[in-house]
């Protein structure tokens, strides 16, 4: 019996038993003397009033947009990003505080509202995703506290009656030092930000050897609430009159809703006060959400086959992943080059050594901690207000507008903290909450929060794609790769949300194999469009979290068949490339010198490292892993990483995202695998979807190198050099080549 097949037997077996209900926050709001329910939500900005002077905003340079400094001098920053665990409210404080010279522990950070002033990703969108946010808004920012500054001093020269330019500042005050009078920032503010703004561009900025902190471990902003319990997310969020519901959907995407046999009955049970027919689900509406979960939960539905093309995804009853992987890896369907450089096919055929194998990966679920969920009110101004977890306001604004008719500036997001996400809050089709609230909102008359509950949400996420890519290469004589050639068969996640295969092949789909840095004369990359019955998504690093593997466990079978040493190769194929040469001796360094081992542990264990490298989101990284075999399964000893970002803002951030990203990455190649069968996933919740374990947690050591070149992302690039490593050295150890995940569907001996 296979291991998925384990797992079928089990989850047949197995039923859904209601959770235990141990909430270690509640503990903890309790402990603080806090109330769990409340929401403490304001936002300022006359929304509707912005978003009419859409056209004449450009986005980042309305200082009241942002700041707003109280008569304490301390500064609520309203942030185009949403924090997620990643940091990025410190970053964002730090940032601006930088050049505003405003110490960031004075910041409080909330998320901004939907509106022109905050498309600051390029000065043109807005998401908090693709490890983006810093990167690409880093000067927008700068100008923004810098623009700040100025006007204060402008407001403070008139105070004082003084010329500005015989004014300085220091972390919260403005400063004439010729008379030794000073004035504190909130004793300013309320004038400083009507005065006319500048034109930013004319405004200096501080010089890096000059940062107060800007490049330091600036301690994180968020981290007494979520410590004490206090933090508010979007399953907190309460308003009065409010009433829960519970969902029941479809066990296969594409089905509806036909007859409720026993709705009757579900209406007598306790709690339960409407029950609501949805777009491939059912829904029960009562006081409690435990009430409305087991009511939910209760109903016998009779599922409707869709018509055919009706739903854009459609779950067929007899879909498996492993056949379906089967196929892909047969699909001799039309390749469509991406990249090509050289002549491969001669490349090929004049090679001294050939060398092909075929790679796939897994579909991996989001799994974040916090179920999805919507509070929805239809007030009686005409407005709609909505609070839930979401990466792009003004992508969501723009579809409930659609969804509803209503006008723009009647519908009101909130976007409270995230629970984690790693991509998960995008606009997928039939993967969000927010559709249903709004209708069950509107058809119970009351403010509505829906909850999806775990097993729903295993139901319903929007998976990270499956591919298989099939490998060909050719060395010299002296075991060089001369010509590489790996051709995907997959679906993009941006193809699937976009629900079209677009000419221009979508680039998530294949990144991490394309624009690889090595110096191999011939390449040629491409990918074999395969569309997936399953809603996909965004998964942390996207492609790269999977391609990266494909391609740097390839690499290594090219070194093994041409008798050289992996890391030897990488340094040849990078000999002209001095950035990640340099990057790539830091991680040797850092590990203490390389050692492919076999080798002998302290501990007595037999191991081997391995290694990978990445190029993702425009920051480079380097990868070395250690492990051994203990009963058959693999264990991560250490992973040792040397990440180049080009320039930093927090260096304790980027240690706590890499560590956080290695964890990601060793529990996708161990252990995380979203399996179907029947139509069904096969887990439902963590029981049957193992994740990493504290006690399989390796022990990482991040080396972070500042190259100076153009900043990169730090959210995503830690993850897709470590399954690599991790596989690369599992089959140093036990001599058999590694080509899939996870690896807990495999036994090994060493």
């Amino acid at each position: 019996m296979t291991h998925i097949n384990r797992l079928i037997t089990r989850a047949a077996g197995t039923a859904i038993d209601a959770p235990v209900n141990i909430s270690r926050r509640r503990f903890l709001l309790q402990a603080a003397g806090a109330t769990s329910g409340a929401l403490v939500l304001g936002f300022g900005l006359p929304v509707g009033e912005a978003r009419a002077a859409l056209p004449v905003i450009k986005p980042g340079t309305r200082i009241p947009a942002f700041l707003e400094i109280r008569p304490d001098s301390t500064v609520r920053l309203l942030s185009p990003f949403i924090e997620g665990g990643q940091g990025i409210f410190t970053a964002m404080a730090q940032i601006v505080g930088e050049e505003l010279d405003a110490d960031p522990a004075t910041f409080t950070v909330e998320s901004a509202p939907p509106g022109p002033d905050y498309l600051v990703v390029n000065d043109a969108m807005r998401i908090t995703g693709g490890s983006m946010s810093v990167r690409t808004s880093y000067m927008t920012m700068r100008k923004l506290g810098a623009v700040a500054r100025h006007l204060l001093l402008q407001a403070g020269a008139r105070r004082l009656g003084v010329a500005a330019d015989t004014l300085t500042t220091e972390p919260g005050r403005i400063v004439h030092a010729a008379s030794g009078r000073s004035l504190a920032y909130g004793e300013v503010a309320s004038h400083a930000l009507d005065l006319p703004a500048p034109d930013p561009q004319t405004v200096p900025l501080k010089e890096p050897k000059d940062f107060r902190w800007i490049g330091k471990p600036v301690a994180r902003l968020d981290m007494h609430d979520k410590s004490t319990g206090t933090a508010m997310f979007s399953i907190d969020a309460k308003v009065d009159g409010m009433v829960h519901a519970a969902v029941q959907h479809a066990p296969r995407l594409g089905l509806t809703v036909g007859a409720i046999t026993n709705e009757a009955q579900v209406k007598t049970m306790r709690g339960v006060m409407s029950i609501h027919r949805l777009p491939g689900a059912v829904a029960v509406v009562g006081e409690r959400w435990w009430d409305a979960k087991r009511a939910a939960e209760a109903l016998l539905v009779e599922w409707q086959e869709p018509a055919p093309g009706a739903a854009p995804r459609y779950m067929p009853a007899d879909f498996a992943t492993d056949s379906f992987r089967d196929g892909m890896a047969r699909n001799g369907g039309k390749e469509e080059t991406a990249e090509t450089k050289g002549d491969p096919a001669r490349a090929l055929n004049d090679a001294a050594t050939q060398v092909s194998a075929t790679y796939h990966s897994q579909y991996v679920n989001h799994a974040q901690l916090e179920p999805p969920s919507t509070l929805a009110r239809h007030n009686p101004d005409g407005t709609l207000e909505l609070w839930f977890p979401n990466q792009a306001p003004e992508m969501f604004l723009g579809d409930i507008a659609k969804r509803t008719g209503l006008d723009q500036s009647k519908i009101i997001i909130h976007s409270p903290l995230l629970g984690g996400f790693f991509g998960r809050h995008f606009l997928y089709e039939s993967a969000n909450p927010y559709p249903q609230a709004i209708q069950l909102a509107k058809e119970v008359g009351r403010p509505v929060k829906l909850i999806w509950s775990r097993e729903e949400e295993f139901l319903r996420d929007a998976l990270r794609p499956m591919a298989v890519v099939r490998f060909r290469a050719g060395l010299d004589g002296d075991g060089n790769p001369t010509v590489i050639e790996a051709v995907s068969v997959t679906e993009g996640p941006t193809e699937a949300i976009a629900n079209a295969h677009d000419p221009k092949i979508d680039p998530t789909a294949l990144e991490g194999l394309t624009n690889k840095v090595y110096a191999i004369p011939h390449k040629r990359i491409a990918q074999v469009y395969v569309k997936n019955p399953a809603m996909l998504g965004y998964w942390r690093s996207v492609g790269n979290s999977m391609n990266d593997f494909f391609y740097e466990c390839f690499l290594d079978e090219m070194a093994d068949e041409g008798g050289r040493d992996p890391l030897d190769l990488r340094l040849h194929l990078l000999r002209d490339n001095k950035r990640l040469t340099t990057l790539l001796k830091a991680a040797v360094d850092l590990s203490g010198g390389w050692q492919r081992g076999p080798f002998t542990a302290p501990d007595g264990s037999k191991r081997a490292r391995g290694l990978g490298m990445a190029s993702p989101f425009g920051t480079e990284t380097a990868a070395i892993a250690e492990v051994s075999i203990r009963d058959g399964q693999v264990r991560v000893h250490e992973v040792w990483q040397a990440i180049d970002p080009g320039s930093i803002v927090n260096p304790a951030i980027i240690d706590a995202q890499v560590n956080s990203a290695v964890a990601l990455g060793v529990s996708q190649i161990l252990f995380e695998e979203a399996a179907y069968a029947e139509g069904m996933p096969v887990a439902r919740n963590y029981d049957m979807y193992p994740i990493l374990s504290l006690d399989h947690m390796p022990k990482v050591h991040v080396k972070i190198v500042e190259s100076g070149e153009k900043m990169g992302g730090i959210g995503e690039p830690g993850l897709p050099a470590v399954p690599p490593a991790v596989a690369n050295a599992v089959s140093r150890l036990t001599g058999n080549r590694v080509r899939s995940m996870p690896l807990r569907r495999l036994s090994f001996d060493a």
